[in-house]
This record gives structure tokens, sequence and C-alpha cells, in this order.
């Protein structure tokens, strides 16, 4: 009988073992599934007719779709800050701006899920443009990407058989191959996150690739009312529409893999965009085709699936979300502004899941480089279901950058107003640079002048006043600014306070100082342009 203590001892000792390493192996997998450029209607499950998106509309269709989830930013660099670390991106200093350098001590919850026995890696477009550490010099930067190790060697190699890429516009990166292969050599065993980070539908695109994609302008059932309704614009988001569905493309390749392997019931597949689409007032600007993106959210196991979720959701919530999900702390970790939505993600509610989520927060402050010593538009939005006010901080200086630069090569050359040349062609790159070039920017730029047109120049390119409200719920495409009419004053005065409250509450230095200028001097590592003083304008 002595040696009974001892063998159950061993007994149990593997029984722990066993059950540690179930936990283990029970662990969601997650893949986080971003489009680069693409508003919240730009699905074929919130109706869009132009667009097919068949792995978007199963994610959403059993999973969770969000009618009104709003990004961190409507420009990629600081809304992808928001992402990983929570936090807006007024509170993570140069690591919140765009072309600027990533900050040691901003830690993504990727490297959170790694260090707790995930499989982390991505492929595509990670936490970009920032700058990374180039060389032991730069000891306060990270020197690997905030969404993890890139897998993007396999390619596409051009005229083979296997390229099969609908428009030249689109990367050569072959988004599933990379995600196969990190799976099939690098998780080994361990629950995986993964960062499918396509490249699409940023511009450039190969202008007119609808032609020979079965695409139809009369498709289009309505143009965003900030735009002339024409046949140069609707082949433009016919274009947009092209590389939205590779994305999708590379989704559903993934989505039936994980199927096939028996993984996909034990993997959360959490599918948004970064921002809006790259047009004019929509990327890199404040309303509602500029901050809000389509999001879904499948796990069936755990997340009663086939709901519409009206709250308002916001992309700081995400990593603490995911964090709750992963039943991490967030330890090492600068605290975070957003909260768990695991409550949401739980319920089998519909509509109004959490009243009390009333309202959700976005910014922007140096988009491109586009003005007088690369300063930026800053402005700070407040988001219900039902409405958007936006605080434009520095309503002097010009949204969509400045209409005219110096030439480059030269101290003081101007290059001609609004970037059109002698010959009526406007050059995208010569004015108004926070707008992508684009064949519907150069369309509204050259005919600024004539009557039908100005009013859309205007709404692109025009000064704007300090304060915006929005009804979204009638107004989609912020046409009518309600600032200042009686009739919305309440509801104006309570979103001022809301949003006040939060600035102060998460430090946003524009607000609470001491250097409320702070965003304006960050280094910028990408191409830089060259200005004329403002008053040059005036």
């Amino acid at each position: 009988m002595k040696g009974v203590k001892p063998v159950l001892f061993i007994l149990l000792l593997l029984f722990s073992f066993v059950a540690l390493a179930n936990q283990k192996n029970n662990r969601p997998n997650i893949l986080f599934a971003i489009s680069d450029d693409q508003s919240f209607a730009h699905t074929s499950f919130a109706g869009c007719s132009f667009v097919q998106t068949p792995a978007f509309d199963r994610v959403a269709r059993e999973g969770i779709f969000f009618s009104n989830c709003i990004a961190g930013s409507p420009g990629c660099a600081p809304s992808r800050s928001t992402i990983v670390t929570g936090r807006y991106h007024w509170q993570n200093e140069q690591s919140g701006q765009h072309a600027s350098s990533w900050m040691k001590k901003y830690i993504p919850f990727v490297d959170v899920l790694e260090a707790n026995g995930y499989a982390t890696g991505r492929t595509g477009k990670g936490v970009d443009p920032f700058q990374y550490a180039r060389s032991s010099n730069d000891s306060l930067w990270r020197s690997i990407n905030a969404a993890g190790v890139e897998h993007s060697h396999i390619v596409y190699k051009k005229g083979t058989p296997e390229d099969e890429r609908t428009a030249k516009g689109i990367s050569d990166i072959n988004y599933f191959t990379n995600f196969k292969y990190f799976i099939e050599n690098v998780r080994e065993d361990q629950p995986f996150f993964f960062w499918y980070g396509a490249k699409e539908p940023h511009r450039g695109y190969e202008q007119d690739s609808w032609k020979r994609n079965n695409k139809k302008p009369d498709a289009i059932k309505k143009v965003p009312e900030f735009f002339p309704d024409n046949g140069i614009v609707r082949g433009d988001m016919l274009d947009y529409a092209i590389e939205i569905e590779w994305f999708d493309i590379h989704l559903q390749h993934m989505l039936e893999y994980l199927d096939e392997i028996g993984e996909l019931e034990n993997t959360i597949v959490i599918v948004t965009s970064d921002n809006g689409m790259p047009f004019p007032r929509a990327k890199a600007n404040g309303y509602d085709y500029g901050i809000h993106v389509p999001m879904a959210i499948r796990y069936p196991k755990n997340f009663p699936g086939k709901r519409i979720v009206d709250d308002p959701v916001s992309f700081a919530d995400l990593a603490p979300t995911i964090l709750d999900i992963t039943k991490n702390s967030s330890k090492g970790m600068l605290p975070m502004a957003g909260k768990s939505m695991l409550n949401i993600l739980e319920s089998k509610k519909q509509g109004i899941v959490d009243p009390s989520k009333k309202y959700v927060f976005s910014g922007r402050e140096r988009h491109s480089s586009s003005r007088y010593k690369n300063w930026g538009y800053p402005q700070r939005m407040i988001r219900s279901k039902d409405f958007l006010y936006i605080w434009n901080m520095k309503p002097e200086r010009w949204p969509a950058g400045a209409p005219q630069r110096i030439k480059p090569g030269t101290e003081d050359e101007l290059l001609p107003m609004y970037g059109i040349d002698e010959d009526g062609k406007h050059h995208s790159d010569w004015a108004f640079t926070d707008i992508d070039a684009a064949p519907t920017k150069s369309y509204i730029v050259e005919h600024h002048n004539e009557p039908e047109i100005e009013p859309y120049f205007n709404l692109s390119v025009a000064k704007r006043p300090e304060v915006e409200l929005f009804d979204i719920k009638n107004d989609p495409f912020c046409m009518k600014n309600l600032a200042g009419n009686p009739d919305y004053s309440a509801i104006e005065k309570e979103m001022k306070n809301a949003l006040m409250n939060e600035l102060k509450k998460s430090g946003d230095p524009r607000v609470v100082g001491p250097d409320k200028e702070v965003f304006d001097s960050y280094i910028r590592y990408s191409p830089m342009r060259e200005f004329p003083t403002p008053e040059n304008y005036n």
C-alpha cells in the first residue's frame, strides 16, 4: 500500500497536464481581416448593388453584423494604431500619427497574445504606415510591425496561369497562400492570431478595370450625394468595387480552408476596414463615409449569430475585447480607452444591446503632407447611433490640403492654383493632396467653375465651420449641417459636452496641453511636399 500515494500523485499530475493542454488547445484562434479604405455601405450584405462580397456576407449572416462601427480615424495609420493599442490615436503621440515612428512603449495586444501561447503573424499591410526601427540607433522604436511578423513572400508572377488578379492595381501578394503557409509551417500546435491586411481597395486603381470584370454603371443605384453623377464617377466607383471583391475573394479562400482542416468553428473571424473609401469627402474626413466602416464577427460556438447590432462600437474596443475573449490581461500595455464588447458578443439580443454604449469617438490630425510646415487638419468626432458631431479645431486651414504647392526643386516657385495646368489638366500631386489621386477628384477640380460642379468642389475642398452636426439616419451623406439649428440645440449641446469630457479624460493634448500643437511637430518619414505660407491664398 505504500506505493499508492505516489501513483495517485503521478496520475493527478498527468491529469493536470492533460487539462492544461486541453485548455490551451481549446482557446479560440482569431482571424482578423482588414481591408484598406472601404466605407460601411459597400458590402452586398449592407445592400450595395454594385459589389459582391460573399465571404463578408457569410461572416455577417452567420455571425454578428455591426451597423455602426466607427474607425479610430479616417486615415489608415492612426486608425490601425487605435485597433492594436485600444487607445485613441491622440493618446499615442507619434505612434498615432500618419507616417511617423512607432515607439516601443505602445505595446499592441498582438504581443500579449504571443507571450501567452498564441502563434501570431500577418500578411499584407500591417499597422502602417509607420517608421519602425532601422538600426540600433533607433533604440526607442519598435523593430517588428505592431501587427506581427510578416508572411508575404508568396506572390503572383505576372503572366503565369496562377496569376488570377482582376486588375493591374492589385497587389502581387497572394494573401491566402501566405495564410496557408503560416498555418502549415509556423503555427505548429498553438492557437493562432493572424492579421490579414489587404492592400485593397487602396488606390491606385487600373482605370476602367470594371469593363472586363462584368460590371455595369447602371448597377450603382445611387451615387453618394457629394459626387456628381456621371460616367467618370460611376466608373471610378466600379474600379473601387473590383478591389473590394479581391479582398473578399482571399477571405473566402481562408474561410474555406479553415473549414476544410476543421478549424473554422474554433476560429473567431473579425472582418472590417481601416477607414472609408478613397474619394473626395470620404477618406481623410470626419464625415460618415470617412469613419463609418463595415464590421462583422463570427464565432457560433460562443457568440449567438444571425444578429444585427446597432450599438455604436469603436476600434478602441477591439483590443480589450480580444484580450477578454482569450482570457488575457492587458498587463504591460498602456491603459486603454476602449471597453470590451464581450457582453454584446455573448448576448442573444439584436438592435441596441447595451444602452450604456451611447457614444463612440474618432479623430484626425495629419494625413498626407498637404500644408505649410506639414500641418494637419485636426478634427475630433463623436458618433451616436443617429447623430455625428464634428469639431474642426482649425477651421482656418484647408480640409483637403492647400490649393497650391511650391514646385519641387525650387525655393518659392508656385505650381498652378488647384493643380490645373495651362491645358486644363489637373495634377493630383499639385493640390488638395489629402485627397488621393482619382478620376473623381480630377473631374471635380477640372470642372470646378461649371455651375453644376462647383457645389461638389466646395463640398470636397472648401473651408468648413468649426462645428458640424448631422442627422445620420436621415442624412447619411452628411450634406445638411444642423449645428446652430434651434431644433437640434439640445442634441448639439449634449454631444459637445460628451466629446469634451472624453477628450479631457483621455488627455488629448489639443484640449489639455501642455503643447496643443505637438501633433504638427512630429517627423514624417514618408515623402514631403513644400507649401507657401497660408497667407498666400488669402
